[in-house]
């Protein structure tokens, strides 16, 4: 990818990406700048699924691919495209100082991307709320995360994947019913119900269709912080543009096609193991076997925004995520050993006390003990 630059009109600084906008901004004169709209016909080239067996296969000859300039962390691994002209940064990851020097990434194009809706200070606010909120977090952690340093924008690469599928299986299904039994409790003689489950053999046929099965290409976040950041209104797709990710970082995913597939796969066989149990029915099922057939498999490449924050604090580090959409946040779960510590010494006494007032009502026959 080309070292894309986008001057101001104006005084000639680089234009950045205004989030929740459809324009440039100069963060130095304040100059607006439009995005050109593309014509319907480019849009939907650009937002149609692709052919995934084929795109394996031109993959292996070196098609559908194009270079970018990448930095890899020594810390987290982390991939991001950076500029010609920068030297020396941060990983957006981990926070660790990095030193540039060229390196070379070659990858399926991005295809299209969810552009920022929220600002910096947009995610730094849902960020501390979010702290806030957490029950025995250290006290100086939100005021910290408030006046750190800034928030990147991350790019951060996805896999979509759209399938037909069609599954066999054979299995049991189990109803339950009850009988009744003469049973001796304590000397005497009462009527229960006990239940019992009556299997039998069953087969069947399940179909689903699955649309825009989302995985995460990177390994760079935890996959638990990724997921809830989700759901993502994969409608708002646009065709992917450079300007959209000017004054913003985009990573390089480390999950390459196929182990994309893979992990759709799994996602799509759970969906179809919950297909078949609603289809054996009863109280109970048991799968023995299935064979899934999959067809018509597409995909596409694209970039979701996230909101990053890596802080250290109290020699211990932490690192928070917020959707760029919808400002939804996950992170590091920050505990405060002395909030924890006071809690439990809080519930000691009061369950003492409660002791007291027990043993102190019995003695003055308020309560009988038997």
């Amino acid at each position: 990818m080309p070292d894309h630059r986008f001057p101001c009109e104006s005084c000639g600084a680089q234009l950045v990406f205004a989030p929740g906008q459809t324009s440039l901004a100069c963060p130095y004169c304040g100059h607006v700048q439009e995005i050109p709209e593309g014509d319907a016909e480019d849009v939907s080239e650009a937002l149609q699924e692709i052919d995934y067996s084929a795109t394996v296969a031109r993959m292996r000859r070196g098609a559908t691919y194009e270079e970018t300039r990448v930095l890899k962390c020594p810390n987290c691994g982390a991939e991001t495209e950076f500029s010609e002209g920068v030297q020396a940064t941060l990983c957006p990851f981990c926070a660790t100082p990095l030193v540039t020097h060229t390196g070379v990434h070659r990858h399926v194009k991005p295809a299209a991307v969810i552009p920022f809706q929220l600002s910096e200070a947009q995610a730094r606010e849902a960020m501390t709320n979010w702290l806030g909120s957490l029950w025995f977090a250290p006290n100086g952690l939100q005021d910290y995360a408030r006046r750190g340093r800034r928030m990147d924008g991350i790019y951060v690469p996805y896999w979509t994947f759209d399938a037909d599928t069609a599954t066999d299986y054979r299995g049991q299904r189990g109803d339950d019913y009850y009988v009744s039994r003469t049973v001796t409790i304590n000397g005497k003689t009462q009527t229960v119900q006990e239940r019992r489950t009556r299997w039998r053999s069953v087969a069947g046929r399940v179909s689903r269709f699955f649309n825009d099965v989302l995985v995460l290409a990177s390994t760079s976040l935890p996959r638990e912080h990724t997921d809830g950041l989700e759901p993502w209104d994969l409608a708002a797709l646009a065709p992917y543009r450079p300007d959209y990710l000017s004054g913003f970082a985009a990573e390089g995913y480390h999950v390459d096609l196929e182990d994309g597939f893979t992990l759709a796969r799994a996602k799509m066989d759970a969906v179809i193991e919950l297909d078949i149990r609603r289809d054996i029915g009863g109280d109970h099922q048991r799968i023995t076997g299935k064979r899934t057939e999959i067809s018509d498999v597409t995909f596409k490449h694209v970039l979701l925004p996230v909101w990053m924050a890596a802080y250290r604090f109290q020699d211990q580090s932490f690192r928070f995520v917020v959707n760029g959409q919808t400002g939804k946040v996950q992170g590091e779960r920050p505990w405060s050993r002395w909030k924890i510590f006071f809690a439990i010494l809080a519930a000691l006494i009061l369950a003492g006390a409660a002791a007291l007032v027990y043993q102190w009502a019995a003695a003055n026959g308020y309560i009988t003990v038997r």
